[in-house]
Order: C-alpha cells, then sequence, then structure tokens
C-alpha cells in the first residue's frame, strides 16, 4: 500500500512539474515574439496652418537585430523634390518606438522627437518639437504599406 501511494505521490509531482513547465514555455515563446516594424509607413497631415493640401509622408524602417534604422521622407516645398532624412537615435523596447529626426531649415537645425506604439500595422503616438522657445507635441498614427510583390 506505502508503495502504491510513494508512485502516486511521484507520478503526480511528475504531472504537475510538466504542466508548469509547458507553461513557462509558452508563456517565453510570447514574450519571446518581437514586434518587427519593418516596413513603409504612411500618414497624411494638413497643410501649414491646418489648410491646403494634405501632405504624405512615408517612413521606411527596418530592424536588423535590436538595431531600427530608416529614412523619412517628406513631400518638397512648394511642390520640390521629395526630401530624404535618416532617421536618428532610434529605439525598440518592447513594442515602444523612439526616433529623431533632425532637418534644417535656413541654416537653423529643428529636431522632432518620436514616440509610439507598434501594433499590428499601425504606430500610434507623439511627435515633441520646440517652437518658439516651448516643447509642443501632436499626434501621429502611421500605417503601415502592404509588401509590394515582386511581379
Amino acid at each position: 500500500m506505502q508503495r502504491t501511494h510513494t508512485a502516486l505521490t511521484l507520478l503526480t509531482k511528475g504531472a504537475a512539474c510538466a504542466i508548469l513547465a509547458l507553461l513557462m514555455s509558452t508563456s517565453t515563446q510570447a514574450q519571446e515574439k518581437k514586434v518587427d516594424p519593418t516596413g513603409d509607413w504612411t500618414w497624411t497631415f494638413a497643410g501649414r496652418g491646418g489648410g491646403g493640401e494634405s501632405r504624405k509622408t512615408t517612413l521606411k524602417l527596418k530592424l536588423e537585430g535590436e538595431k531600427v534604422t530608416g529614412k523619412m521622407i517628406t513631400p518638397g516645398r512648394q511642390g520640390g523634390d521629395p526630401r530624404e532624412t535618416e532617421i536618428q537615435e532610434a529605439k525598440l523596447k518592447g513594442d515602444e518606438l523612439t526616433f529623431k529626426i533632425t532637418r534644417e531649415f535656413g541654416g537653423n537645425s529643428f529636431t522632432q522627437t518620436y514616440t509610439g506604439k507598434v501594433s499590428g500595422d499601425t504606430i500610434k503616438g507623439k511627435i515633441e518639437f520646440e517652437r518658439g522657445g516651448e516643447t509642443q507635441s501632436r499626434d501621429w498614427e502611421a500605417k503601415r504599406e502592404p509588401k509590394k510583390s515582386d511581379a
């Protein structure tokens, strides 16, 4: 009788350990599934002063290991050629993406800091910049463009 009880106890403990290991493995796999911001992301915003023609911005991102690289393409002023600007200080922590864009106009540098949460094919967040000596912000939301087929 004692052997049966001991065997049953060992069997129960073994099954509990196996279930626990399975649950931990599933949890670890879910945590290891990383967000991949690679792709072309686009959004539009109103023209200067909120009026005029809306302007489309494209953000081309690439994730290589832990490093995020990319460039932002904005429409040229008054119908001019589009401007490409490399992103700087890009970081991806979990689903939180941050990067900076620095542009020059009239001999002055202007930096915008982008933060956003990547969720599927959407990045939603804030852009912070300085204007008139004050930090200002506005919302941004980009959608990932479908991959172009190699037809």
